[in-house]
């Protein structure tokens, strides 16, 4: 039996459809009943509960195979650090106890660092206190979602313009779409490792200039590359509605690609194939 979080994020919700397709006995995990109906209809069992909630999660990992998790931002908390924090030691808690066998943790690059690297810090704090429960790992660290682009949205479709913080304009960058961390999910779940290990996940790269350019001919116009300079990242942010805490936090991660550490470190590579133009089809529908 796979236990399943963030089923309604790309991730997981990718991961469960397709254990489900394969005829897994599946667990999803969702905080209301309301969410957990369409996984009920599919044949899921539907735990109603949070990460946040050791006691909760113990009793639903009894019995486990294994176990997807992440770590959700709680972009409301007033201090985002120790709300990671406290999330993080409740799922580690519920590992521990439950004594599941194996847990596949969706991280990211940067992970392998204890400091400056934003919402990538919490992450770096996961890995560690489950590793620390005695479980096997699996810790999947993929690079910048292609999804995120859905970000400048927004700013592209109401004035014309590709936000761009501080990265070179023509250097190509590699971008995973979420259904490719899904699809190892699903591997890693129905084949762990013989201890635990750490697996960089790659797909194509693309450069700010090619986004721009194929957001734009989604779009039907041509989009200007607006580059935000550093003193201007958390004043930008926070005029698009972010509160100024979180939009230091996300600065912070954006200063932390520029200086170059935040790079795939992991004990082997996975490649992606889904390429940026299917999922700006998808955004643009």
């Amino acid at each position: 039996m796979y236990v399943i979080a963030g089923v309604t994020g790309h991730v997981g919700s990718h991961a469960a459809r397709a254990l489900l397709a394969q005829g897994k006995q599946v667990k999803v995990i969702v905080r209301s009943a309301a969410k957990g109906a369409e996984w009920a209809q599919r044949g899921a069992a539907v735990a109603v509960g949070s990460l946040e909630d050791a006691a909760f999660l113990t009793d639903a990992l009894k019995g486990a195979t294994g176990f997807f998790t992440l770590l959700p931002g709680n972009f409301a908390a007033p201090d985002f650090y120790a709300d990671q924090r406290r999330t993080a030691d409740s799922i580690a808690a519920a590992v521990k106890a439950s004594r599941v066998p194996h847990v596949v943790m969706l991280s990211s690059i940067g992970a392998d660092l204890e400091a400056g690297t934003g919402p990538i810090r919490g992450l770096h704090y996961l890995e560690n206190a489950l590793r620390a429960t005695g479980t096997k790992l699996t810790a999947l660290r993929p690079g910048y979602f292609q999804e995120n682009l859905a970000q400048s949205l927004g700013a592209a479709r109401a004035a014309g313009i590709y936000p761009n913080f501080g990265a070179p304009v023509d250097l190509p960058m590699p971008m995973i779409a979420t259904r490719d961390i899904g699809a190892q999910v699903v591997s890693s779940l129905l084949e762990p490792p013989a201890k635990g290990e750490i697996v960089d996940i790659v797909g194509p790269g693309y450069s700010v200039q090619q986004l721009a350019d194929k957001l734009g001919a989604a779009l039907g116009k041509k989009l200007q590359i607006t580059t935000i300079p550093p003193e201007g990242w958390v004043p930008a942010m926070m005029q698009a509605g972010m509160p100024q805490h979180i939009a230091e936090v996300f600065a912070e991660m954006y200063a932390g690609f520029g200086t170059g550490k935040i790079r795939p470190v992991g004990d082997r590579m996975v490649p992606g194939h889904t390429t940026i133009d299917e999922v700006i089809r998808d955004l643009v529908k």
